[in-house]
């Protein structure tokens, strides 16, 4: 039977309820299907859409600027666009666990704005670039500073959420990327007409005024970020004993210490990360290679550059509202494994789709399963993965190396549709690479579900002939009372 993941609280006189040594006024806010969650989701979950949203937009425009003739501007073959957008991932990835690991020292609300303030100013130099060199040197800087955002939100919300609330939490800020890939595509649409402005091409326009908005909503946005839960301004005093005292059930949520190297070697060491980092690496493949090339293999469906960008919004705009479902099914009924193998199917039935279709049509039609499933897999796999390791700095690390494996996929993808392995526009290596890796990766997670239960299994039976207070305390997601989320 699976052990309750409610506070145990006892009843005593009056209105109050006692957790866990603290005795906390009863409150509206704090009673199951209460407002405190609700709370926390008004204050921050916008934030870090919108992080999210621009991070995604900024890194991934270069695509709609392509379609508009950036390429051609600059005099780039298609193996010098390969170079740039794999320059873009090399310090992305490097700087990803660093990030993560610096992160509660230096604190989220001054490190994320001032990434995010950074990057906008190196996108807007995207747009002013007048050689392939200095574009190259842009792409370095706008990964070295957007590298640890997305394992660094990740960690964030788990300062605020217990693990059973993440991954509707994931997905909410994750499905901005999927708006992203919409509102790209109606804003170069409109951008481009300023063809001309300012002795300009229209792609460039659409690097400054997408990188103006970053720099201005970073600067802002200094002035919104709470720290932690203790230093959140919009919460009562018992609102944020009752938060705490949750995350200290739900996960041995303890303060640390200090940084320990020991607790990095112990991430590494676990097998739920290697399932999940092969599984990371293989579907980030399929969302990068998307997320970059969709608008160049719409084009070559036949649609012209404008309509190019306009056709791109549709499959994104699906996929935002099924991930959104499918994280809500996710939670609710915590089954993350079987929404991940659901999700990375979807994307090998869009693949075999576009591969065995001659009609334009249906090959277009074809991307509404593989976007959807992209964009499904890569929250859901991501929540599973923090889900299942503790403490703070285990679980610190976890998030960030999946992360270096899922833009390891993000390189493979730059070359796999954009230089001379799989021609345009029928991108037939291509879509037979991503087909196959969609199906290993329905492996890699379905193993990582075996492994768990496996896991869960002999805890449970330990608890049959141990307490809590004969264990050890500190082993994080090694205790036995530490249920695996399967």
């Amino acid at each position: 039977m699976r052990p309750s993941l409610e506070p145990q609280v006892t009843s005593v006189a009056g209105n109050d309820i006692v957790g866990k040594g603290a005795i906390l006024q009863e409150d509206p806010a704090m009673t199951e299907g209460g407002t405190v969650w609700r709370k926390l989701d008004y204050h921050i979950l916008p934030l870090m859409a919108m992080y999210f949203f621009l991070s995604f937009l900024d890194r991934t425009n270069v695509g709609n600027a392509r379609v508009a003739g950036l390429q051609k501007d600059l005099g780039m073959s298609n193996k010098q666009y390969s170079i740039a957008l794999t320059v873009t991932y090399v310090p992305y990835i490097v700087f990803q666990l660093p990030s993560n690991l610096i992160l509660k020292a230096v604190g989220p609300n001054l490190l994320l704005p001032t990434m995010l303030t950074l990057w906008g100013v190196v996108t807007v130099l995207q747009g002013v670039v007048k050689s392939y060199s200095g574009f190259l040197a842009c792409r370095f800087f706008l990964g070295l500073l957007e590298g640890g955002l997305f394992p660094g939100l990740v960690l964030y919300l788990s300062y605020f959420y217990p693990r059973y609330m993440m991954n509707t939490r994931v997905t909410a800020f994750f499905s901005s990327a999927s708006l992203s890939g919409a509102f790209s595509g109606i804003l170069a649409y409109g951008i481009i007409h300023m063809d001309g402005v300012g002795n300009r091409p229209g792609w460039s326009w659409i690097f400054i005024l997408e990188g103006l908005f970053t720099f201005l909503f970073g600067v802002f946005s200094f002035f919104l970020f709470p720290r932690s839960v203790d230093n959140s301004r919009f919460l009562s005093p018992a609102e944020k004993e009752y938060i705490k005292e949750k995350l200290l059930e739900d996960c041995d949520h303890k303060e640390e210490e200090g940084f320990s190297w020991s607790e990095v070697v112990e991430a590494l060491r676990l097998p739920q990360l290697w399932f999940m980092c092969i599984a990371f690496f293989l579907s980030a493949t399929t969302l990068f290679g998307l997320a970059y090339f969709s608008p160049s293999i719409i084009q070559g469906l036949g649609y012209t550059a404008a309509d190019t960008q306009l056709m791109s919004v549709p499959p994104y705009a699906v996929a935002c509202v099924v991930a959104l479902i499918a994280s809500f099914v996710s939670d609710r009924y915590r089954c993350r494994g079987i929404v991940c193998v659901v999700s990375v199917l979807l994307c090998a039935i869009g693949f075999a789709i576009f591969l065995g279709s001659e009609s334009n049509q249906i090959q277009y039609g074809s991307l509404f399963f593989s976007v959807t499933g992209a964009c499904m897999a890569a929250p859901t796999q991501a929540t599973w993965n923090a889900n299942n390791a503790s403490p703070q700095t285990r679980r610190a690390t976890v998030i960030a190396v999946g992360f270096v494996f899922s833009n390891g996929g993000g390189i493979l993808a730059t070359w796999l549709l954009g230089g001379s392995l799989s021609p345009a526009p029928r991108y037939t290596e291509a879509t037979i690479t991503l087909l196959v890796f969609s199906l290993l990766a329905a492996l890699m997670c379905g193993l990582n579900m075996f492994y768990l239960r496996m896991q869960n299994g002999k805890k449970a039976e330990r608890r049959k002939t141990m307490s809590r207070e004969d264990e050890k305390p500190g082993i994080g997601n090694h205790s036995s009372w530490y249920i695996y989320n399967l």
